[in-house]
């Protein structure tokens, strides 16, 4: 595995970021209690524009792949989310969702014929550990169905980065139509849930429209966009650790912005998920410089 380049890094790390600010923006400008209308206005604007824009439409077996994406990086990602968050203490959930670079790991040998290496699994160690001392609180609670569910969340989005990286794009569409595709199938399959679990608000508010043009544009449109871009130039367990980057940034602009807290140890696990991210993307120990510079010059 060659090491990932810094520009790519950087340009894929800025949708975990963006991703990070989502809870700021639900507390302080969303309407109270409306998780998965969030996840479809967040979703489902953005794809229906970018399909129009780009005019991407699926053909052939990519009906059935931009479904299977679509769920899995969006639709069902984002129900069980949001479920999850209903069923567990908010740092609960992100400790039991960081279990979804292992997933990836794990998928990764059978899908894309990868290897686990030792640095992976002490990468993933090191990075759970950061995520709970980030976000774990002592009165944190655990319910064996809000547990599953957080499982199950992570194994959808781990799902959608290995078959992302497996199937690529379809023949002839750009980056922004690909992106489509996903937000407008996943936000399709969020819709009739939306209606029925939660309804629509009686009345938007100015503040809750700004919130609601955040989400679909920056947090889904642009972020999404650079998500799947990094995960088509990186490779896989590279881009699944730059997701512990969210709680992260979360937990920042919550001292921030919110009066939140900050303690020793949180800034400790702060340092343990950026040692985790920089751990996983190292090369392997037994490809010399030599061997790496001979790959590079034949790429």
């Amino acid at each position: 595995m060659v090491k990932a380049s810094p520009r790519d890094l950087f340009i894929t790390a800025l949708a975990p970021m963006v991703w990070g600010s989502t809870y700021l923006v639900t507390t302080e400008f969303l309407p109270a209690d409306r998780p998965l209308l969030a996840a479809t206005v967040r979703a489902l604007p953005a794809g229906i524009v970018l399909m129009l824009v780009t005019r991407t439409w699926p053909r052939g077996s990519w009906w059935f792949k931009a479904a299977a994406l679509g769920a899995l990086n969006i639709g069902l990602f984002f129900f069980l989310l949001f479920f999850t968050a209903y069923q567990l203490p908010g740092g609960v959930a992100a400790l039991v969702g960081s279990i979804q670079p292992l997933f990836v790991l794990l998928l990764g040998v059978p899908l894309l014929g990868e290897r686990i290496r030792m640095t992976h699994i002490v990468a993933c160690a090191v990075g759970a550990a950061g995520v709970g001392l980030l976000v774990l609180r002592s009165t944190a609670t655990l319910t064996v169905i809000g547990v599953l569910a957080g499982m199950a969340g992570a194994l959808s989005m781990a799902a959608g980065i290995v078959l992302t990286k497996r199937w690529g794009r379809p023949d002839g569409v750009g980056l922004l139509g690909f992106t489509g595709l996903q937000l407008a199938m996943g936000g399709v399959m969020l819709l009739p849930v939306t209606l029925v679990v939660e309804g629509l608000p009686r009345s938007v508010s100015v503040p809750n429209l700004a919130g609601f043009a955040y989400l679909s544009v920056i947090g889904a449109l642009a972020a999404y966009a650079v998500w799947f871009r990094g995960i088509q130039r990186l490779p896989t367990m590279v881009v699944s650790f730059l997701g512990f980057l969210s709680p992260l940034v979360a937990t920042v602009l919550g001292f921030a912005f919110l009066g939140e807290a900050l303690s020793g140890w949180q800034i400790v696990g702060a340092l343990l998920v950026l040692a985790a991210v920089f751990l996983v993307q190292r090369p392997p120990a037994e490809a010399s410089p030599d061997r790496l510079r001979r790959v590079d010059t034949l790429r």
